[in-house]
C-alpha cells in the first residue's frame, strides 16, 4: 500500500508540474522534456476522456475554467484517503 501511496504523491506532483510547464513544453530542455513526455502520456489520455464529461466552469464573460485538472486532482486526493 505504502507504494501506491507514494505512486499517487508523485501523480500529484507531477500532474501539478505538467499544467504549469504544458504552455511551455516547446522550450523544454531534452532532459525535462522527457519527463515531461512521461507525465504527458499518463495525464493527456485521462483529461481527454474527462473533457467529454466535464464542460469549462463558467467564470465570467467569455472566461471559462477547465475543470478537468482540477477533477482529476480531487480523485487522486480521495484515492490517498480511501488507501
Amino acid at each position: 500500500m505504502n507504494f501506491v501511496k507514494i505512486f499517487i504523491q508523485i501523480l500529484i506532483i507531477g500532474l501539478f508540474l505538467y499544467s504549469k510547464l504544458l504552455p511551455y513544453k516547446d522550450k523544454l530542455n531534452p532532459k525535462y522534456r522527457n519527463i515531461f513526455d512521461f507525465f504527458n502520456s499518463i495525464f493527456s489520455p485521462i483529461l481527454n476522456f474527462l473533457k467529454k464529461m466535464i464542460k469549462p466552469f463558467q467564470v465570467g464573460v467569455g472566461l471559462a475554467v477547465d475543470m478537468t485538472q482540477i477533477v482529476l486532482l480531487i480523485i487522486f486526493l480521495m484515492l490517498l484517503n480511501f488507501l
